[in-house]
């Protein structure tokens, strides 16, 4: 969303605000009749103006990414903690959520706890290694490709996922993590019946 009104930015739906324990709707865009702006955004500007929230003493937007307990660096960040912004969803959560699936979000940045990468890290190595160069071919492969994954091979990576959120969880770093995670998958046992007490004491933490 832009300072000012109109230009290139978004066109977001009705906020809301509260006034005097009134849940007033507030529209994002002029109205049709406006004499200049007809029907063009507001941008953060008029939108606070009308909710008798713009500092002027304040920039509209911090050159960089806001911090995240930053109070009131700026207008842009005092709309942000609106009440009407805090609680609305992304268009891809509300589309998945209204299909009756659920939505979940990993952390970003962090493939390792997704196990979806190694799903298409799998799929693009097969692709890779069946390949011509041609885009006919890449389309008659693709679905070859997504079917060549098991099921057992995606449990293995489920487990793995959690190896590495038992790591952070004991507040180990990136680096330190991945070799946890590598020791763990790399022991070899001698007997299939029984599990070291060592590796039963860590289950148990």
């Amino acid at each position: 969303m832009n300072v000012n009104p109109g230009g290139k930015q978004a066109r977001m739906r009705n906020g809301w605000f509260m006034q005097d324990e009134v849940k007033i709707s507030q529209n994002m865009l002029f109205p049709p009749d406006h004499p200049d702006r007809a029907n063009e955004p507001k941008g953060i500007k008029v939108i606070l103006m009308e909710r008798g929230l713009y500092q002027s003493h304040l920039r509209g937007k911090c050159p960089s990414r806001c911090e995240p307990d930053a109070a009131a660096c700026c207008n842009k960040r005092i709309l942000e903690l609106q009440p009407d912004f805090q609680d609305q969803k992304s268009l891809v959560q509300e589309t998945i959520e209204e299909a009756g699936h659920l939505c979940i979000f990993l952390p970003k940045f962090h493939c390792e706890l997704n196990f979806i990468e190694f799903f298409w890290g799998k799929v693009k190595k097969d692709l890779r290694d069946n390949c011509d160069g041609t885009f006919e071919t890449l389309k008659k492969n693709l679905p070859l490709a997504l079917r060549s994954v098991q099921l057992s091979t995606i449990r293995l990576w489920e487990h793995r996922i959690h190896r590495w959120m038992d790591a952070y969880r004991d507040g180990l770093g990136t680096k330190a993590a991945q070799e946890q995670v590598r020791e763990f998958s790399s022991k070899r046992y001698k007997s299939h019946r029984r599990v070291p007490e060592t590796v039963a004491q860590a289950f148990d933490s």
